[in-house]
């Protein structure tokens, strides 16, 4: 107490260091509890974002009359089938492709020869040559993908997951514009930053699943002309890895552009490579960021460190998730708190 004035001094805030030494700690002791439940994250959070996705068209169903258990039957019944049909595509393909492979064995150890030939034109070491040459075998490849294909055997009770926690936060939806007018009356910054997360995650997802359909649909009807296999697969690869930012477009286009060099050479590689890299600039370089507009609001290095960390994290689903569930990080701990917003200077795309 002041001996003059008879009142307690004001307690002094932390020193800046040990706040972020402590902030720190806490997200690598987070981290690590994220890393071990990530098995539960990734499938619970997808549901959430399926469900802020749909949502709107629940309240369109419910608008036009439709009743209230039936919209919403009928909304997951309607992502549920789109879920399966993706699975399904998949298995089928990816099994094919395994029986696919061995037929270009011979045509692989032609390439490797010629390549091997090359580089010793360069001073490559024989013996580093040989080591290469050895390892490469479409063989393993095809033991990869039938690993593969039992991973995507077990879909089916992950699917059944998903729809179990889509239904029950379907249902808990319908009361959330309630809490959220609750949650505004005590705390108003909260409840705008998680309004914002879930406008900026809809519009995000929506117009990432349009041109995501387009951009597959173009690309498996291009590799069908060129007479690429399995096209199907490659359309349905390239809808998928559009949600995953800055690589995703790499990652979908490496599998039908070595099958190309398999099956037409060199010559036929190339003019995939070239058409994805026309097709996909197109789409995702110059039409599509118009649609998006400011609903991200990351840097791209933001988002590529986001891909890093949230797929080391959870795995594929991080990858998948990487700008949704750096959106809620954002909405929690930056939006939140007015001192933080500093942060924003750091993350954001505008300047």
């Amino acid at each position: 107490m002041h001996p003059l004035c008879g009142t307690f001094p004001a307690m002094n805030e932390l020193p800046r260091g040990l706040t972020i030494l402590l902030g720190m700690g806490a997200a690598v002791l987070a981290g690590m509890g994220l890393w071990f439940t990530g098995w539960l994250v990734g499938p619970v959070f997808l549901a959430l974002t399926i469900v802020i996705v749909v949502s709107p068209l629940l309240g369109w169903l419910e608008r036009h009359k439709v009743p209230a258990w039936l919209a919403m039957v009928l909304t997951i019944l309607a992502v549920y089938a789109v879920l399966v049909v993706l699975a399904v595509v998949l298995v089928i393909s990816v099994a094919r492709l395994t029986s696919l492979l061995p037929q270009y064995a011979d045509r692989a150890s032609e390439l490797v020869d010629r390549a091997t030939e090359l580089l010793a034109r360069f001073g490559v070491g024989a013996d580093q040559l040989r080591s290469v040459a050895g390892s490469f075998d479409l063989g393993r490849v095809a033991d990869v993908l039938g690993t593969v294909l039992s991973a995507l055997g077990s879909l089916t009770s992950n699917l059944v997951f998903l729809l179990v926690l889509m239904l029950f936060m379907t249902l808990e939806a319908k009361v959330v514009d309630r809490r959220m007018a609750r949650l505004a009356e005590d705390r108003p910054d909260i409840a705008t930053a998680l309004t914002g997360f879930a406008r900026g995650t809809r519009k995000y997802m929506v117009v990432t699943t349009v041109f995501g359909l387009v951009g597959g649909a173009v690309n498996g009807i291009f590799l069908a002309i060129i007479g690429i296999p399995l096209p199907a697969l490659w359309g349905v690869l390239s809808f998928i890895t559009n949600y995953i930012p800055n690589i995703g477009f790499l990652l979908g286009l490496v599998p039908p552009a070595l099958l190309a060099l398999l099956q037409g050479g060199w010559q036929l590689m190339v003019v995939v490579i070239v058409a994805y890299v026309v097709l996909n600039f197109i789409i995702e370089s110059v039409i599509q960021p118009r649609f998006v507009g400011d609903a991200v609001g990351l840097s791209a290095t933001t988002t590529f460190v986001a891909l890093l960390f949230w797929s080391w994290l959870i795995g594929p689903l991080g990858a998948i998730l990487a700008i949704p569930l750096t959106l809620l990080v954002k909405a929690l701990l930056i939006d939140t708190d007015p001192r933080a917003r500093w942060v924003d200077a750091f993350i954001s795309s505008s300047t």
